[in-house]
């Protein structure tokens, strides 16, 4: 039926799940880490059986020795709870792979999972005769489905892994489907490197290393103790990988060689014993909240709310800005944000400060330095704004984060389908309910948009695209689509400072997914639980789609 193209991370297990026959079975006794399966060159596309369906997977990798940036409530599969044995609030990285192979494994997705395979690209071949560009409906068709009666075909190119790396001559393999699923995330991959000046780039820094966070990331704990034990480190960015590397190499040298911190922006971080799912998510994750936010497509009354509630927001926002100062030395060490904390829930850049970090600041195994700007010499770092000032360091990790657009981007073949990934009109890549593009027929894309549920928000999204796949409901045109999605950039540009957020709107988009499959979307039993408890995936545990 359809191939799935994907990282083999959580968003493509759970959406290949819906894709195909999810009935219990008993779990086998397989490693899912270094299980290899083959899969035939060419699919039988016309076939509804499971077995034609395949999800490619270059690799499973999770940051190693960290924990969850999500509770444990909100990250989980809306029908596979937790197990009892797990009782920390932010379950840690291996806590989170048994996890996933469990569902695996229980779900009986591994016969349909090729690992250690890399997608080089995907091309859409449309039939002869085709003229995309006059197409007034996704697919060509404002009635059949795209199995019914598609208009081309995609083939996708992949080869191994371990050609990849360079150990293997074997050539790349073509499937054609009818189907693309990406499920490639904007985390990984592709690392945003800032840009230098003429001579200041990493190329001047001859006596020592600079790495990106994803490859600290991808080593094993002992290579990576190994790499930083005695070397005087610098880690550079203040989000979440940046501040769990530093912690990492705090532990690991100590005050003998401490790490140091260098940031240009400041955050919120919520203390580690802080649980958002009861406190956070009560205050900005529930119907109620997003009554003081403007809406995609709202009406009148619902902006002229959102204006007469803005001094409670406000409110709020100190509230819990007096709180987290209370609790961490953020004035002691002036890592006050000088922007509220509201502004970072809209952002999804709230992180969670890893456990002793300030206490590893006060020992002083861990420095901080802020600065607008950097550059490499010989021996180190130097500063925009302190050009006398210079730090010598052995090593440099870049906590500086992706670019997802452009990984998003690469995997297309054709010009005209990159051009429309990176519209340089939007800020974010524009998707239909954040899933699909109206000018790339045959394709969706899931888990690129974030929340701070990225699970929750993405199996939501999988229940939407699988009741589409069954031709439970049909897509608007082009322009109506278009048009959606501009209110969503509008929205985009508001509130959020790092583009695909819809943390602080997750129950209203979820509404739409819902009012798309017939679904009803108010999934409480009283009225003011549906107003002020927080959803999460346990409320959506029993949706049936509605049918045409």
């Amino acid at each position: 039926m359809l191939t799935l193209r994907a990282l083999c991370n959580p968003v493509s297990i759970c959406c290949f799940t819906f894709s195909i026959n999810r009935s219990s079975v008993p779990f086998p006794e397989i490693d899912i880490r270094s299980k290899d399966f083959a899969g035939a060159p060419r699919l039988n596309l016309k076939s509804r059986d499971a077995s034609q369906n395949l999800l490619l997977c270059h690799y499973i990798k999770l940051g190693k020795g960290r924990v969850s940036k999500s509770s444990k409530q909100a990250y989980e599969f809306s029908d596979f709870p937790w197990p009892c044995s797990v009782q920390e609030e932010y379950p840690n990285h291996n806590q989170v792979m048994e996890y996933l192979e469990s569902y695996a494994l229980h779900f009986g997705l591994l016969p349909y999972i090729k690992f250690n395979t890399k997608v080089i690209d995907i091309n859409y071949c449309v039939q002869q005769g085709q003229d995309m560009r006059s197409w007034s409906h996704w697919g060509g068709t404002a009635t059949d489905n795209c199995f019914t009666n598609p208009k081309g075909k995609w083939e996708v190119t992949t080869t191994c892994a371990a050609a990849v790396q360079g150990h293997l001559g074997q050539d790349p393999r073509v499937y054609e489907v009818e189907f693309v699923i990406l499920c490639i995330g904007r985390f990984r991959g592709t690392p945003n490197i800032p840009d230098f000046p003429p001579k200041k780039g990493p190329e001047g820094f001859v006596n020592g290393k600079v790495i990106h966070s994803m490859h600290y990331s991808a080593m094993e704990d002992s290579e990576a103790t190994k790499f930083v034990k005695g070397k005087r480190v610098t880690v550079v960015g203040f989000q979440k990988s940046a501040l769990d590397i530093a912690n990492e190499c705090a532990t690991v040298n100590g005050v003998e060689n401490p790490c140091t911190l260098l940031y240009r922006n400041l955050h919120w971080n919520i203390p580690a014993d802080y649980n958002p799912y009861t406190v956070l998510a009560s205050l900005y994750l529930n119907r109620f909240s997003e009554l003081m936010l403007y809406k995609p497509g709202e009406g009148r009354f619902l902006s002229l709310l959102v204006t007469l509630l803005s001094p409670l927001r406000w409110a709020i926002s100190k509230c819990v800005e007096s709180y987290i100062k209370f609790k961490l030395p953020l004035k002691k060490y002036d890592l006050v944000p000088e922007h509220r904390f509201s502004a970072d829930v809209t952002s999804c850049s709230i992180s969670i400060a890893p456990k002793d970090f300030y206490d590893r600041v006060e020992e002083g195994s861990i420095l901080l330095k802020k600065s607008k700007g950097f550059g490499f010499y010989t021996n180190g770092l130097t500063f925009d704004d302190d050009a006398t000032a210079a730090l010598e360091s052995d090593i440099v990790i870049l906590g500086t984060g992706y670019k997802g657009d452009l990984k998003l981007k690469n995997i297309f073949k054709s010009p005209t389908f990159q051009k429309h990934i990176t519209d340089v009109l939007n800020s974010t890549v524009p998707l239909y309910r954040e899933s699909i593009h109206p000018r790339i027929p045959q394709l969706a894309v899931i888990g690129y948009s974030e929340s701070y549920a990225n699970l929750y928000t993405s199996e939501m999204r999988c229940r939407w695209l699988a009741h589409f796949l069954e031709d439970g409901f049909k897509l608007p045109s082009i322009k109506e689509m278009e048009k959606d999605m501009l209110e969503w950039e509008k929205y985009m540009k508001r509130y959020s400072s790092r583009g695909a957020c819809i943390g602080a709107l997750h129950t209203w988009y979820n509404d739409q997914l819902c009012k798309d499959m017939g679904c009803n979307p108010k999934r409480k039993k009283r009225f003011f639980a549906e107003l002020f408890e927080p959803y999460g995936p346990t409320d959506y545990a029993n949706l049936t789609p509605g049918k045409k």
